[in-house]
């Protein structure tokens, strides 16, 4: 056991000796995350660059051990890393915020950097890429289940010194996270992974040499279990899931096939499923095993093309976006592997991993990467039905049309969104910088935005403009009350206070059909009473006249509701509030400023 222990502990040196860079940043990106859940500031920026360092790291890492054995290609192998590292960081920091295309472009390149991980070490090696993947694979597996093990324990113990000894923050938990996430996962990860052969051999002492084609041999074996987990198990299911699939593209091949948006997904599994049981099981020499071998990659070409075909034919629908673009270059990676595993033998599985990055590299670069297409493309969508329906004037001024096609509509809020979601809107002329897809749809193109509003047209949201001072001077009282229509256990009394000696109280009546906002005096009579379904009358007028389902910042005297009488003046002003509609207004909820008068 304690052999054991000392075992796991010297790979974990290891690790740290053998990654020095990547742990560096491994160490800055938990601090950097500890900062960010402490402060609750946003360090995205420096935590990707961390993460990217990370995977350069080690990467270049396991490229410089296949190729190089000098300790100045060594540095100059970490330079071009921490270089590459500050390249990402300076392209992110001219950004103002993380958006869509950032994170997914790193996701892409992180991507790269795995595959590239696992594949440079076995380039012209006596091993194959299969060997590497399946010591990866396992690397990874061993590491969810430690890491998880390890998180639930730490859970249990500070959960139990919470409850027994003394209170801990809530945030003691995120940060047990972040440590095990950020520094031990990764280097327990790294640590699992053996030395591969390589030019670096020659700088290592016959000891280690024969330590580490031990270690090589462990990991890259599979475990009997695993074999037939795969063998027997996962293969007969991938079969039937086949079957199932072939009979329906068979059965709908004329109709909803090209248009049915679930199939895709269950097909991008499907490919995925296949092209990583076939490496897996490339050493296996049971008879499922071959017959998979043989059968699926076959299989695999003819799925793939129907669905890269109706992908392609679907564009003709939503246009293309960054996600589509992605959907159909997976299916040609799909496609082209399985050419590759029908032609090939099993050993040459690493031109998959190539053929990977390479096309993952393509969606990267403009003007034929997945954004700079998407971005073009969405832009002539919209502009062309703009153009169309008369609503582009000289000068790129949108002019709103009431009475556009269903069809258009459609076209309109979807690129619309797609724009607006990319960040990509402000750079439209005819949009402008300050373009605010809730405030400003309905006014610029003449009707409600897609399916959210049509669920808005059932609810009004109002908000108050923060920013705008409001004027109390002539009021002698202040309350905050939040209201819940629906929430029956509500408090009757609200607030009690003293207006030139006297006592007052402000207080629900609960028994009307909706709630009534009241003021009484120290002897119980009631000064003004407020029905908060006039309230709620007056915001969605408001929201009517605004001709717009949401606006998000009302100014002071919109905001403002007054009722007055002899007794007492009660100004209610809306700091947010949502009205549930049917036919007419029949309920809702909101936060309000009470100011109070009395006369």
């Amino acid at each position: 056991m304690i052999k054991k222990i000392l075992e796991k502990l010297s790979q974990l040196v290891e690790a740290l000796s053998r990654y020095p860079l990547t742990v560096i940043f491994l160490v800055a990106a938990a601090i950097i995350n500890a900062m960010s859940i402490n402060q609750n500031v946003d360090y995205s920026k420096w935590l990707l660059t961390f993460l990217m360092g990370g995977f350069l790291g080690m990467t270049l890492q396991v490229f410089w051990e296949r190729f190089f054995n000098t300790r100045l290609s060594w540095f100059l192998t970490m330079g071009m890393a921490l270089i590459l590292t500050l390249g990402y960081f300076l392209l992110v920091e001219d950004k103002t915020t993380i958006g869509v295309e950032i994170e997914v472009r790193t996701g892409v390149i992180l991507l790269i950097l795995l595959v590239a991980y696992i594949w440079v070490p076995v380039i012209k090696s006596e091993l194959s890429f299969n060997e590497s993947f399946m010591a990866s694979f396992k690397a990874f597996f061993m590491t969810a289940l430690f890491a998880g093990v390890l998180f639930l324990g730490c859970v249990v113990i500070i959960t139990a010194i919470d409850q027994l000894l003394w209170a801990v923050s809530d945030k003691a938990f995120i940060h047990t996270l972040n440590v095990i996430g950020f520094l031990f996962a990764p280097v327990y990860f790294l640590s699992l992974g053996p030395v591969y052969p390589g030019a670096s051999d020659k700088n290592r002492s016959s000891e280690k040499l024969k330590h580490n084609r031990k270690k090589l041999e462990n990991a890259c074996s599979c475990p009997k279990f695993l074999e037939i987990l795969i063998s027997y198990i996962l293969i007969p299911l991938i079969f039937m899931y086949t079957v199932i699939l072939i009979v329906y593209i068979i059965k709908n091949i004329t109709g909803s096939f090209w248009t049915d948006n679930l199939l895709e997904p269950m097909l991008i599994g499907f490919a995925v499923t296949v092209i990583l049981i076939y490496i897996l099981a490339s050493n296996f020499e049971n008879k499922f095993a071959v017959w998979f071998r043989k059968v699926f990659p076959k299989l695999l070409i003819p799925i793939v093309l129907f669905q890269i075909a109706a992908s392609v034919l679907k564009i003709q629908d939503t246009g293309i976006t960054y996600s589509r673009y992605y959907v159909i270059i997976f299916g040609i990676f799909a496609a082209i592997s399985g050419v590759v595993m029908s032609v090939n033998g099993v050993r040459k599985n690493g031109i998959i991993a190539a053929v990977l990055i390479g096309i993952l590299l393509f969606s990267l670069i403009p003007p034929v990467d997945a954004f700079t297409i998407s971005r073009t493309n969405q832009i002539d969508r919209l502009t062309n039905v703009l153009g169309r329906n008369g609503m582009l004037q000289t000068g790129d001024v949108v002019v709103a049309n009431t009475s556009l096609s269903e069809r258009d509509q459609k076209i309109i809020a979807e690129t619309v969104d797609y724009l607006v979601m990319m960040e990509y809107s402000k750079n439209i002329p005819y949009l402008g910088e300050n373009f605010d897809i809730d405030r400003d749809f309905y006014n610029t193109f003449g009707f409600y935005y897609d399916e959210k509003s049509n669920r808005l047209k059932d609810s009004v949201f109002l908000n108050l403009d923060r920013q705008e001072p409001i004027d109390i001077s002539n009021y002698d009282t202040l309350v905050e009350i939040d209201f819940y229509e629906q929430d029956q256990k509500i408090e009757s009394d609200i607030s009690y206070f003293k207006i030139n000696g006297k006592k007052y109280t402000l207080s629900w009546d609960k028994t009307a059909d909706f709630k009534i906002l009241k003021l009484t005096d120290e002897t119980n009579q009631d000064l003004i009473q407020i029905n908060m379904k006039e309230v709620f009358d007056y915001y969605n007028t408001v929201a009517t006249e605004n001709s717009q389902l949401n606006k998000t910042a009302l100014t002071a005297n919109e905001a403002t509701f007054i009722k007055e009488n002899n007794e007492a003046t009660i100004a209610l002003v809306a700091k947010n509030l949502n009205i549930e509609k049917s036919d007419q207004v029949n309920g809702g909820n909101g936060s309000f400023y009470v100011l109070i008068k009395i006369r």
